[in-house]
């Protein structure tokens, strides 16, 4: 129908006239409440918003002599980041001289890469920034709790 016409339509019943698809040839229009499909279109971006998660990055610092029990310690503070589903970014600080000692910062960081295998993934494997040795590990989908979730819940019904 022609514009004037349909633009008629929609003041008749006090709506508004939207264009939806201008590139079509006809041009496509649409007869509805303008306000009212903006408010629906913000409310389902906030509901969408509302449902993802934040994943946050800590991060562990490292130096080349840390020592064995610093070492578990830490190591444990990224297991427990690991399974509360947080990104752990892992940093071997090199200060002054100690950059020459690279190879030290690269075996601490490898024994940690195996040790974390069946908590975290390596999501980057261990590389050089300025001083630093980083390694980033992200959590592992934990299968087998979603399997026992799905077990109770057909138990329950």
């Amino acid at each position: 129908m022609p514009p004037q016409q349909a633009l008629k339509i929609a003041e008749e019943r006090e709506l508004d006239l939207v264009e939806v698809a201008p590139t079509a040839t006809p041009p496509v229009c649409r007869i509805m409440d303008y306000g009212k499909y903006l408010y629906q279109l913000n409310k389902k971006l906030h509901e969408a918003k509302k449902h993802q998660k934040n994943i946050t990055v800590k991060e562990v610092k490292f130096r080349p002599n840390t020592d064995e029990h610093d070492y578990d310690f830490k190591k444990n503070h990224i297991v427990r980041f690991l399974k509360q589903g947080d990104k752990v970014k892992a940093v071997v600080f090199f200060r002054g001289r100690e950059i020459v000692h690279q190879s030290i910062g690269r075996a601490l960081l490898d024994r940690l890469v195996e040790e974390l295998l069946e908590v975290g993934a390596v999501e980057a494997r261990p590389k050089m920034e300025g001083p630093n040795l980083i390694a980033i590990f992200s959590p592992k989908k934990q299968e087998g709790a979603a399997k026992s979730t799905r077990t109770h819940e057909t138990k329950n019904a």
